[in-house]
Order: C-alpha cells, then sequence, then structure tokens
C-alpha cells in the first residue's frame, strides 16, 4: 500500500506509523522528497530508519538555492577555511568531505594544512590572519589536536561570527540563554533530523547519554529550551547520562525516554533491554573497532543497532545518520556567516 506526498504532514506521519504499527505493518520511508510511505503485512515490526543522507539532501537544496541567491545579488561566493593539524587519518576524512561538500553546493573553500608538531602560537598566529580576512566567511579548526595545544584556547580565537563549529564561547552563552546563534553542528543536525521527521518533543522525556560541552550539553540545551524564545527549543524534559552513569541507574533513564540520544563515544553502549516500546533513538556516536578475525576497522555508533532497531519506533543509523546532516550544518552555518557579514 503506498500513501501519496500530500497525505505526510508531520501530523499525519505520527499518525500513519502509529497505524501501521496497530496492524502489524511493516514501514518504510522515503524522507528525502516523502513521495510516499510502503506498507507490507509483516509479522514484527523494526523501527523506521531515519536516512541521514536523504535528509542532508533536503538541507543541500536549500543551501545551493540561498548561495545562489547571494551571487545573483552580486555578492561573494560564501568561503569556507579549515585548518587541519597533522596527519590523523579520520581528520583527513572529515576535512574532505567537508570541502567537498562545500565544492557541491556552491561554496568555496580552503584547507589549510599544517604539521602535528606546529606550535600554539604559531596556530593561534594563522586563525587570526584568518579573522581577518574579509573573503573568509566561514573558519573551523578540525578537532582533536595535538595534545601539546589548548583547544579551548583555539576555539576561542576563532572570531565568533566565523565559528562556523558553534565552539567560541560568546556563541556556547548565546545557546545557553536562547539566543541566536551558531549552534554546533552535530546538536543542529540531531535537532533538525527531529524537526524534518515531525518527532514530537513538546512535553516529553529524553535522555542525552554524553555531556561534551561541543556535543551533549547543546543538545540538551536545544530539546529543554522554550519554543518560544528567540531561538526556539524543544520543550522536552531533559536528563542527561554519561559514561560515568551506573549501567542500572542509565538502563532506568533509558526506559523511561520517549527519546534517546547517544552521544557518549562508548561503542553499543545503548542496547534493546534499556529501550521501551516506540522509542526514538539518534546514535551520534562514531566509533571505530577492529573486526576479529579479518582486521577490518568498522564503524559502529553508541547504540547496538541491530537489537534496539526491534524494539524503537525510529532510530537512525552509524554511518548514513546524523554525520551527513551534521555536514550540511556546517554549510548552512558558513552561509549564514556570509549573510550576517553582508548585514554589518
Amino acid at each position: 500500500m503506498a500513501i501519496p506526498a500530500t497525505y505526510c504532514s508531520p501530523l499525519k506521519i505520527r499518525g500513519l506509523f502509529q497505524f501501521c504499527y496497530r496492524t502489524k505493518l511493516q514501514m518504510t520511508w522515503n524522507i528525502a522528497d516523502r513521495r510516499e510511505f510502503s506498507c507490507s503485512v509483516a509479522t514484527s515490526y523494526p523501527a523506521a530508519v531515519l536516512s541521514g543522507t536523504a535528509i542532508a539532501r533536503q538541507i543541500h537544496k536549500e543551501i545551493q538555492a540561498s548561495v545562489e541567491q547571494l551571487v545573483a545579488q552580486g555578492n561573494r561566493r560564501p568561503h569556507l577555511a579549515v585548518i587541519l593539524v597533522g596527519d590523523d587519518p579520520a581528520s583527513r576524512v572529515y576535512v574532505r568531505n567537508k570541502t567537498r561538500a562545500a565544492s557541491l553546493l556552491g561554496i568555496s573553500s580552503s584547507a589549510l594544512l599544517r604539521p602535528a608538531g606546529v606550535s600554539q602560537a604559531e596556530l593561534l598566529d594563522l586563525i587570526d590572519q584568518m579573522n581577518r580576512d574579509w573573503r573568509v566567511s566561514g573558519l573551523l579548526v578540525q578537532l582533536p589536536l595535538p595534545g601539546h595545544i589548548n583547544e579551548r584556547a583555539v576555539c576561542n580565537a576563532i572570531a565568533p561570527e566565523k565559528d562556523v563549529d558553534g565552539f567560541h564561547i560568546v556563541n556556547i552563552g548565546k545557546l545557553v540563554l536562547d539566543q541566536r546563534t551558531m549552534v554546533p553542528a552535530t546538536p543542529a543536525a540531531v535537532w533538525e533530523i527531529i524537526k524534518r521527521t515531525g518527532i514530537e518533543t513538546v512535553g516529553k522525556n529524553v535522555l542525552v547519554v554524553g555531556r561534551s560541552k561541543n556535543v551533549g550539553m547543546p543538545i540538551a540545551m536545544l530539546l529543554h529550551s522554550d519554543r518560544n524564545h528567540e531561538r526556539p527549543g524543544g520543550d522536552a524534559t531533559v536528563t542527561i547520562a554519561h559514561r560515568c552513569t551506573p549501567r542500572d541507574q542509565l538502563a532506568h533513564h533509558c526506559r523511561l525516554a520517549d527519546i534517546v540520544i547517544a552521544a557518549a563515544g562508548v561503542p553499543q553502549l545503548i542496547t534493546a533491554d534499556m529501550v521501551k516500546e516506540g522509542a526514538v533513538v539518534i546514535d551520534v556516536g562514531i566509533n571505530r573497532i577492529h573486526e576479529t578475525g579479518s582486521g577490518r576497522i568498522r564503524l559502529v555508533g553508541d547504540v547496538d543497532f541491530e537489537g534496539v532497531q526491534q524494539k524503537a519506533g525510529f532510530i537512525t543509523p552509524v554511518p548514513g545518520g546524523v554525520g551527513p546532516v551534521t555536514i550540511a550544518m556546517v554549510m548552512k552555518n558558513t552561509v549564514t556567516a556570509a549573510r550576517n557579514a553582508l548585514a554589518h
């Protein structure tokens, strides 16, 4: 049974999923363009998998239109500068993905590479140069940095108006005060997935597993804050746990949660027995583990995907979940920075 796009408002989406669940129909959803639901008879009903790749495509179209509008008005294309220190393979992949996305969306970019032994003073000097370069709309330093460099000092050295990662203390402060600001890309991605999927947050119990100042804390701020403020939030009741939360307490809070957001950096921390039926599970974790026997490196999240999928209502995969949307939000922040610069 196929249901056309005209019926796919967020409210009707929730109703259709509930109907499919009650009538033992298996659900698939083309979230990229919301063309249709497909329902077929099934004896089990695993969670609907939320494709971050598909959601990112939606955002990409919006960004491309915004960039072309800027250019049509006689402005320069937004420019993203990315600083990479050292030769960490994962960091190189992240930088390549960001510059590739920028190119596809009509945003110019540059990658500034520095050796792992670069001094903090040299790095801060480079950041100062980028801050003063009027051609640079957005600037980020790929984390993590070598141990001899103070990451907080580096993040705070980036001009707040160019801080597309949203890590500057000014931007974090504005986030806490529910003001419009550069929201960190990963928390923004989680919030975007929730909104675009039509998942209700008002009055819901949310568990955020992870307390980092760049991911866990901003996610909690976005979801618990007032939807009527300058920077609208989710009006949810939010509990924060982390890797030091005793497992029995973690399981207790998980079972109470309508929405579980796993961002602790612990492989497969959240298992099926900890999640209540129909919960929304968003997996922010990216962990590299060596497969036994083959020795190959495999990406896994903080959630036991195969197990939890059989119990949750919605779930994001790793890879292909939050990651693509995170990169899209970096691009969106870059365009926002370019527009803000024109307004001043």
